[in-house]
């Protein structure tokens, strides 16, 4: 449970500063994300849960 917690907060922390140091950007950002086709946007979903399980399990295998 304290891993969920942590990778949750991380995940806040991440995001928050993307807002706050160039909100600009993300509107750009989503700007694209609509303009490209729903299945395109899904794959690159199910790529980004992807790297984000194996990164989570290197960083427990290197004891992180």
């Amino acid at each position: 449970m304290e891993y969920l917690l942590l990778g949750l907060g991380l995940a806040l922390m991440l995001e928050g500063l993307l807002y706050a140091l160039a909100p600009g950007l993300v509107e750009q950002l989503l700007e694209a994300l609509r303009a490209l086709p729903q299945e395109q946007r899904r794959m690159l979903g199910l790529g980004a849960i992807a790297l984000g399980l194996t990164l989570s399990w290197l960083a427990m295998q290197i004891g992180l």
